[in-house]
């Protein structure tokens, strides 16, 4: 983290026990907007809901504007309409608050909760609690969907959310919810969460988020990811007061990333040794 304000923390997927953290304080008790790293668990509303599936394709419209909020998307344009896991690589603001009212605004706070969003994780001894609250127009509906309104979270509740996803990719890697692992894989290999993979073989799954502050002009900073993509050992999070972006957060997380690379493959390499023996 070189010093920076924020928060960064590493758990293990099997005991979900901290493996690692930068302070940790910050992580259990600050508590902002997700923005675009809620996505998967929008997705998963909607997958869960039956209101899409995997091949459910709509054209980007670049231009998405909700009330006063101008929120283009800036990922590469594509000739070719996104389907979820695209749409999820991709970021793509167009894609998710159009889908997003296929859900009732009780269908995504049940959701949301029901994920964990507004509940203390256990992972700190002193710890706040996020918050869900129910959108009363399509507007508030579509900015909840993007983590923009109604929506804010600590960002151990994040790394909570995305060690369940961790989780949910072991046991239903190819079955309804493939969409969310696949996107997630797909952002870090050509989406917007490139910067987070390591040079080296070993996959990362992972999305950035850029949220808007509440106490001023600026935004936060999201990572929030698990590694190996394929079978998950660890899920972290990292998060960056005043952040310019979600990829400073990716860089941030690509470190962290390499590090256990490094410790995983020798300890891939040492089981190996043992077992020829």
């Amino acid at each position: 983290m070189a010093g920076r304000r924020g928060a960064a923390v590493v758990v293990d997927v099997q005991s979900g026990h901290i493996l690692a953290a930068y302070h940790l304080n910050v992580a259990a008790r600050r508590v902002v907007h997700p923005g675009s790293s809620i996505k998967p668990f929008t997705l998963l509303a909607l997958l869960q809901a039956g209101k899409l599936d995997a091949h459910t394709a709509l054209m980007c419209r670049r231009t998405v504007s909700i009330g006063r909020h101008k929120l283009d998307c800036t990922h590469p344009a594509t000739p070719e309409p996104l389907v979820p896991a695209s749409a999820l690589a991709y970021s793509c603001n167009s894609y998710f608050t159009t889908v997003a009212t296929r859900l009732t605004p009780a269908q995504l706070h049940s959701s949301f909760v029901q994920t964990g969003f507004s509940s203390r994780t256990g992972l700190s001894p002193v710890e706040a609690a996020g918050n869900v609250a129910l959108s009363h127009s399509s507007e508030e509906l579509q900015m909840q969907a993007i983590g923009e309104w109604g929506i804010s979270v600590t960002p151990l509740e994040l790394l909570h959310g995305y060690l369940n996803l961790a989780k949910l990719a072991q046991t239903d890697p190819n079955g309804k919810f493939s969409p969310i692992f696949e996107g997630l894989q797909q952002s870090v290999t050509y989406g917007m969460g490139q910067a987070a993979q390591p040079n080296g073989p070993m996959k990362i799954a992972g999305k950035t988020g850029t949220a808007l502050a509440d106490e001023g002009p600026w935004t936060h900073a999201w990572f929030a990811g698990y590694a190996p993509a394929e079978n998950p050992e660890i899920v972290l999070v990292v998060f960056l007061e005043k952040g310019h972006g979600g990829t400073d957060a990716a860089g941030v997380a690509r470190e962290i990333f390499a590090a256990f690379a490094v410790e995983h493959s020798a300890g891939v390499a040492e089981a190996a040794k043992g077992a020829r023996k």
